[in-house]
């Protein structure tokens, strides 16, 4: 861990408002880019789950958890994704901090991975920037309120700019094998089809059988799938096992529960969509 918090890309220090209201603390690196474009030099934003880091096992140190203890404000993901740090929230919460849980503004079909569509992130913005105007005096302001305007017209033209991106991959050659069900609100938004994934469940923690791999290889080469995405904050051995089954296909790391590292081209939530759009348009086009 690279200091006590990595700091949410462009979020600054805040001058006004004392106290712990202040402050924001924000769990995974996506919302913290998100939360801290929204919150702007109105309050300090700090993240607890570096980029490259993985939410799912990500644990923190005493000082971290210290400090989510000692917040006003924490905003998660919810539905369970950052697994490492529930026991923290939990007491944070009980020690009188305030939680967010982005997923409360979407559709609750329960899927942690809802920011992998534009769409059900704008829905979490929304909902984001009524409690946190409701519980960070210093962001009932116009100013905070331009700020959410502007990133929610960035989002819906992320939607088209996606579009037009995947608009290559022709219809039959839309369908996604990952190393993890992580992708399912993306597909539903832009027209593909998750066929199979090698990690049972929407954990990075569970574990494949030899025999879920076998079946998953055979139905790979029977649907001819030239490549398997896997997550860039997640060990590659399980896809990589995939290929070793005799399917041929290409492994391609996309960012799907984290942001990646300066100059990765996913340094920023939208970004990451652009990029994981590019990546997997080159690796299914014809």
């Amino acid at each position: 861990m690279l200091g006590l918090l990595a700091l949410a890309a462009g979020a600054a220090a805040c001058s006004s408002t004392d106290g712990a209201e202040a402050d924001v603390v924000v769990t995974t690196s996506v919302l913290g880019d998100v939360v801290g474009t929204i919150v702007g030099d109105d309050a300090t934003v700090h993240v607890v789950v570096p980029p490259g880091a993985d939410p799912h096992d990500f644990a923190p140190s005493p000082r971290e958890a210290a400090l989510m203890r000692e917040a006003g404000v924490i905003v998660v993901n919810g539905h369970g994704l950052e697994e490492g740090l529930l026991d923290s929230v939990e007491a944070a919460e009980a020690d009188g901090a305030v939680v967010i849980a982005a997923a409360d503004g979407v559709p609750d079909d329960g899927d942690a991975h809802f920011f992998s569509d534009p769409v059900l992130m704008a829905a979490a913005v929304e909902h984001l920037a009524d409690e946190l105007r409701e519980h960070v005096p210093a962001l009932a302001t116009d100013a905070f309120a331009a700020r959410v305007a502007a990133y929610l017209e960035d989002l819906d033209a992320l939607v088209a700019e996606v579009d037009a991106r995947l608009a290559p991959v022709p219809a039959e050659r839309r369908v996604l094998v990952t190393n993890h069900d992580v992708l399912g609100a993306f597909a539903d938004r832009f027209g593909f089809e998750v066929v199979g994934v090698i990690v049972p469940g929407g954990s990075t923690l569970a574990e494949p059988g030899a025999a879920d791999l076998a079946a998953l290889a055979e139905a790979v080469r029977e649907l001819g799938v030239p490549a398997v995405f896997a997550d860039a904050s997640a060990p590659r051995r399980l896809a990589e096992a995939l290929a070793a089954e005799g399917t041929d296909v290409e492994v391609v790391e996309l960012f799907t529960e984290s942001l990646g590292e300066p100059g990765s081209g996913a340094d920023t939530y939208l970004g990451m969509i652009r990029t994981n759009a590019e990546r997997i348009a080159a690796a299914l086009a014809p």
